[in-house]
């Protein structure tokens, strides 16, 4: 497996910088009771329509997403993020793509099924053993390294310690995607110099930490406000607009209910002005709320990603990268459709 192969689908806390100025918190609860619309100009045909449609776009900012040298104009399309997991105790696979070969023998079968982008961590996020960062870095670089010589696919890093992302970047990584919202403070710096992207993601407490009885006031308030405090972080870090991506973080530091809140109201989190990925595929809340075990989640696993999508997710990080294309192509389809009526 030597050739290269291209997807088959084509800090002061006071609000975010948008176009060149802070979001006030005023704006961002503004933003927060209002439904999303398409931010492209109008066709004459549409200028008939509601002012407000059901058809999910960003609200805020410009919907486009920079990987290295690719640029994905999001207000319409969503991207695939397949999950490679080089971890021995993975709570979906269990270690079955830990070993190298392993690892990019499911890659080349996501990139055949559509992934426009390759996710690759050596540590897991919940509880387990502890994992040095010398044994992170063997297990995160060889696998940059060889998915970026073999797939013409951008490569994000999944960890949330900036020297295994500078080391990621090195080898060719152009996403560092941190679960743990920059706790690391070097991560942002790391990143901005080296010109990738980032995903912040909301978690209440740490990675690998239990949070069994998590409590917000408001609970989608509370996750805005962090991830917006992210996202100015990461501006006032270097990182462009056109380089963040926001999590709201299902299953971390989250019950199944307020997970499930959190997935329902992604229209809301979607109007901050930043492209929002979906990470729900076959996690614990899905598995909570209809009592099923890691291996029977799908379906509902799917059903998530659809519905996200519709409520205004550009980017779904996902094992099952074949059903999710399909799934995420009739979604975009049928928003297409919806957009063009008169």
């Amino acid at each position: 497996m030597t050739s290269r192969m291209a997807s088959s689908a084509a800090p002061d806390g006071r609000g975010p910088l948008t176009n060149g100025r802070r979001m006030s918190p005023r704006r961002i609860s503004a933003l927060l009771s209002l439904r999303p619309r398409w931010v492209s100009p109008p066709s004459p045909s549409e200028h008939a329509r509601p002012a407000t449609v059901p058809c999910p776009a960003v609200l805020v900012g410009n919907p486009t997403l920079r990987l290295g040298a690719r640029r994905y104009d999001l207000t319409r399309r969503c991207l695939v993020m397949g999950i490679l997991n080089r971890t021995p105790d993975s709570f979906y696979d269990q270690g079955a793509t830990f070993a190298l070969d392993l690892t990019l023998g499911r890659a080349e079968a996501l990139v055949a099924e559509g992934a426009d982008i390759l996710d690759v961590g050596g540590v897991k996020a919940g509880p387990g053993p502890a994992v040095s960062e010398e044994e992170e870095l063997d297990r995160v670089v060889p696998a940059v390294e060889a998915l970026v010589a073999r797939f013409d696919v951008p490569v994000s890093a999944d960890t949330w310690n900036a020297n295994v992302l500078a080391a990621a970047c090195a080898a060719g990584a152009v996403v560092g995607n941190d679960i743990s919202g920059f706790g690391d403070a070097r991560y942002l710096p790391v990143a901005a110099a080296a010109g990738v992207a980032v995903v912040a993601t909301h978690i209440r407490l740490a990675p690998r930490v239990r949070d069994p009885e998590p409590h917000y006031d408001d609970l989608v308030a509370d996750v805005a406000a962090v991830l917006v405090d992210r996202a100015e972080r990461a501006r006032a870090a270097g990182l462009g607009p056109d380089q963040i991506v926001l999590d709201a973080g299902l299953d971390l530091g989250k019950t199944a209910a307020q997970s499930a809140v959190l997935l329902r109201e992604s229209e809301r989190l979607a109007a901050l002005g930043y492209p929002l990925l979906l990470s729900a595929s076959n996690k614990t809340f899905l598995g909570v709320l209809l009592d099923l075990a890691v291996d029977a989640r799908r379906a509902p696993s799917l059903a998530a990603v659809a519905y996200g999508v519709a409520h205004g997710c550009r980017i779904v990080r996902v094992h099952d990268v074949a059903g999710t294309v399909r799934i995420v192509r009739i979604v975009e389809r049928l928003l297409e459709a919806e957009a063009a009526q008169p």
